[in-house]
């Protein structure tokens, strides 16, 4: 309730209107109920974000398993990430541009974090060639982040979003 609470709040206003006064008064819990829960906010916005990493490692992994090949699976993949990405933004933010406490490429990461890794990683895996698996990935992660965000802050044009993600595709897809 908590997290659902926060992660609408956040669509809706962005990150800065979610306080735990805010969410107390949202939910109509006290204060100190909801801090029984967690911590303070940098505790919700974390457990929204590892919701967030189950709902993209579930997106990837149907994008990739319904892929007709390597090739297409990347593009699969990439397209169902900047879907995700820019549907979610305030759970995107969360994820990967908020400073939440939680051990990224670590062993003792969440399953939720190592599933979604592990879906970019199983997509690159047959076109890697010669290259380490793990930093393809992380590569192929960084771009398309990259990408989304600069898109969605204005800095890059929406309009060539399309052919942009079909060039980081053509790249990793050779």
């Amino acid at each position: 309730m908590i997290v659902t609470a926060a992660r609408e709040l956040a669509e809706a206003e962005g990150w800065e209107a979610v306080t735990t006064r805010r969410l107390a008064t949202e939910i109509e819990y006290s204060q100190p109920v909801l801090y029984s829960h967690f911590k303070g906010k940098d505790a919700i916005m974390a457990a929204v974000a590892v919701e967030g990493f189950a709902e993209l490692a579930a997106e990837l992994r149907e994008a990739r398993t319904s892929a007709t090949g390597p090739r297409q699976a990347v593009a699969d993949v990439a397209a169902a990430y900047a879907g995700f990405a820019d549907g979610r933004p305030a759970l995107h933010d969360a994820m990967f541009t908020h400073a939440v406490d939680l051990p990224f490429a670590r062993p003792e990461a969440p399953a939720a974090l190592r599933d979604a890794f592990g879906e970019l990683s199983a997509t690159v895996l047959p076109l890697a060639g010669g290259d380490e698996v793990e930093a393809l990935a992380e590569t192929l992660c960084s771009g398309l982040r990259g990408l989304v965000t600069l898109m969605r802050s204005g800095r890059i044009r929406r309009a060539d979003h399309e052919r942009r993600l079909a060039l980081l595709v053509g790249r990793f897809s050779r």
